[in-house]
C-alpha cells in the first residue's frame, strides 16, 4: 500500500475520531475519557499535565512532594491502573483533598505528539511509568536510569494503589491509608515547633489574598464610598505584596479598575451588573491556580479553625515589614480602611477599628507601624484566648498565643520573669525579628524556586516622582503598577493626573 494512501486512511481515522469526540461535547481530556467510557463520569483527581504547562505547575505548586505518571491513553494496563492511582490522588489533590499540599499526583500522556520531548526527557521506556521527588526538581530536568545521583526516582512498587501508598508512606515516614477522610490522621506540624515554617505560608498569603477578593465580590461591597479603600490597598499589593504572581495580578485589577468597577456596578437599574461581575471575576488576583481551596501554613487540625483569618494576619505583617518609612502611615490608614470596609466579620471588624482610631499621631516610620500592627495582633489574641478558653473554641493543635516565643526570638523579652501588667519586650529586636520572620523567611521559598524575583522598579524610580509634595499614593505603589503594566507611559500619566486631583488625608484620631 503506498504512503499516500496510508496517510488519507490515517487522516480519516482521526477526522472521525474528532467528530465523534466533539458530538459527545467532551472536554480537554476528551482522549484519555474515550477509551475509558465505562468511567466517564468519575472523577479525576490526578492534574494532567503537558509540555506546554508541566515546568510552570510542578514549579509553583506549594506541595513538597510530586508524583508524575508517564502513560499512554490507548494502552489496557494504563486504563486499568487509573483507578488505583486515582483513589491515592484523590487523598492529595484538590480543594477537597483529605491531606492537601503534601504531594501532587500529576499525569502525563506520552502518546500525545505534544509530550514526545518531555517522555523521552524521562526516559519512559514502559506504561505506565511512575516518577517521585521534589516538584520543582522536574522542572526542565532529564533522568536517565544510568544516573546514580538524582532527586527524582522511578517508584518501582505502586502496582495497586495499597501498594504505592505504602511506597509513599515509606518516603515520609507517614501513615495515610485510603480510607482517611478530612482532618483525620493528620499530619500537621504545630506552629511553635519551628520558625521556618512561615515560608510554607507564601502560599497562603496568596490564597487570603485571591479569597479576599471572592468574597467583596461576591457579597457586593464595592461601593461608591469604599472603592477608594480598595484602590488604596491594590495599590499597596502591587508595591508589597510578598508574591510576585500577586503584585502583577493586583496591577491588572488596578490598571483596569474604573471598567471593571464603574461607579454604578451594583446599581438597581444596571443590566450589565452580571457582566461586570464575570469580568472582575476573571480577574484572578494571585495566578490561574488560585485559591487552591486549601491551606498549609494556617491549615488548622479542625476545619472551622484558622485558614482564612490566619493568611489574611500574615499577609498584613508581611506588607508592615515590605513599606518604607515615608510610606508607613499610607500603609496603616489603608489597611485600617480595607478591614473596617471589607472584613466580613463585625466583631473582628469593629475590633480592629477601634484599635486603628486609637492612634492619634501618624507614623513616621515603617518600624513604628510594623510594631503597632504586632501590639494590635497580640491584644487580639489575648482577648481571644479567653474567650476561646471560656467556650472550648480552640484549636488543640494551635493555641492561640503571644507572639513571639520565647524560643523564638529570646532576645525579645527583657527579662526573664513576666511582669504582672504583661511582657517586658524589647522592641528594637522585635522588629528585627518580625523583618527577618515576615520577610526573607516567608519569600524563601520561591526565591530557592526562583520565582520571586525583583521587579526591578528602582531602576526608573525618576520617572514617576511627581514635582508635588501633596502624595496620597506612596510612589513605590504607583512606580511597581507602571512597570507591571505593558503601557507604561499611559500609566505615568494616569497616576499624574490621579495625583493632581487628591488631597493629602489625615491620620487615624
Amino acid at each position: 500500500m503506498s504512503r499516500a494512501l496510508w496517510l488519507l486512511i490515517l487522516s480519516l481515522f482521526s477526522l472521525t475520531f474528532t467528530l465523534s469526540a466533539s458530538s459527545s461535547s467532551w472536554g480537554s481530556r476528551s482522549i484519555l475519557r474515550a477509551v475509558n467510557t465505562d468511567n466517564a463520569d468519575v472523577h479525576d483527581y490526578a492534574v494532567e499535565l503537558n509540555a506546554t504547562n508541566f515546568d510552570e505547575v510542578l514549579r509553583d505548586t506549594p506541595a513538597s512532594f510530586a508524583v508524575v505518571e508517564f502513560f499512554a491513553h490507548w494502552c489496557p494496563a494504563c486504563r486499568n491502573y487509573k483507578p488505583h492511582y486515582e483513589k491515592v490522588a484523590r487523598l492529595f489533590n484538590g480543594p477537597d483533598a483529605v491531606h492537601p499540599g503534601i504531594i501532587l499526583m500529576t499525569r502525563v500522556d506520552c502518546a500525545s505528539k505534544i509530550n514526545t520531548k518531555l517522555c523521552d526527557n524521562f526516559s519512559v521506556g514502559h506504561y505506565p511509568m511512575l516518577f517521585w521527588g521534589p516538584p520543582s526538581k522536574f522542572a526542565s530536568a532529564r533522568w536517565e536510569p544510568t544516573q546514580t545521583k538524582s532527586d527524582i526516582r522511578v517508584i518501582d512498587d505502586g502496582r495497586t494503589a495499597d501498594r504505592l501508598l505504602s511506597w509513599i508512606n515509606k518516603q515520609t515516614g507517614s501513615s495515610f491509608a485510603l480510607d482517611d477522610q478530612k482532618f483525620e490522621n493528620e499530619h500537621l506540624s504545630s506552629n511553635v515547633s519551628d520558625p521556618g515554617q512561615i515560608a510554607r505560608a507564601v502560599y497562603d498569603v496568596e490564597e487570603a489574598t485571591s479569597t479576599a477578593f471572592e468574597i467583596i465580590l461576591g457579597h457586593k461591597m464595592i461601593k461608591s464610598n469604599t472603592r477608594a479603600s480598595l484602590v488604596k490597598f491594590l495599590q499597596l499589593l502591587v508595591a508589597h505584596h510578598p508574591s510576585r504572581r500577586c503584585r502583577k495580578g493586583s496591577a491588572e485589577v488596578l490598571v483596569n479598575f474604573d471598567d471593571l468597577c464603574p461607579l454604578d456596578m451594583w446599581s438597581a437599574d444596571r443590566q450589565e451588573d452580571q457582566d461586570v461581575q464575570a469580568a472582575l471575576g476573571n480577574f484572578q488576583i494571585c495566578g490561574r491556580d488560585v485559591p487552591r481551596g486549601y491551606w498549609m501554613f494556617c491549615r488548622g487540625s479542625k476545619n472551622d479553625t484558622r485558614g482564612f483569618s490566619c493568611g489574611l494576619w500574615v499577609l498584613l505583617h508581611s506588607l508592615s515589614v515590605r513599606v518604607e518609612d515615608g510610606e508607613s502611615n499610607f500603609a496603616f490608614t489603608t489597611i485600617c480602611d480595607f478591614v473596617h470596609n471589607f472584613f466580613i466579620c463585625e466583631e473582628c471588624r469593629r475590633h480592629f477599628y477601634d484599635m486603628c482610631s486609637s492612634v492619634s499621631t501618624p507614623f513616621n516610620t515603617s518600624r513604628d507601624f510594623a510594631l503597632w500592627l504586632w501590639s494590635a495582633h497580640n491584644k487580639v489574641n489575648e482577648r481571644l484566648i479567653k474567650e476561646e478558653a471560656s467556650l472550648g473554641t480552640a484549636d488543640p493543635k494551635f493555641p492561640k498565643m503571644i507572639w513571639p516565643l520565647r524560643q523564638f526570638c529570646p532576645s525579645c523579652y527583657l527579662s526573664r520573669s513576666q511582669k504582672n501588667d504583661g511582657i517586658e519586650w524589647d522592641q528594637d529586636e522585635v522588629f528585627k525579628f518580625l523583618k527577618e520572620y515576615y520577610g526573607k523567611t516567608l519569600v524563601s521559598l520561591y526565591k530557592d524556586k526562583g520565582i520571586n524575583g525583583n521587579d526591578g522598579t528602582n531602576r526608573v524610580l525618576e520617572d514617576l516622582v511627581p514635582s508635588t509634595n501633596a502624595i496620597v499614593v506612596p510612589l513605590g505603589a504607583a512606580l511597581a503598577v507602571a512597570v507591571a503594566s505593558c503601557a507604561f507611559g499611559a500609566l505615568a500619566c494616569y497616576w499624574r493626573s490621579q495625583q493632581k486631583s487628591r488631597k493629602p488625608r489625615r491620620s487615624w484620631s
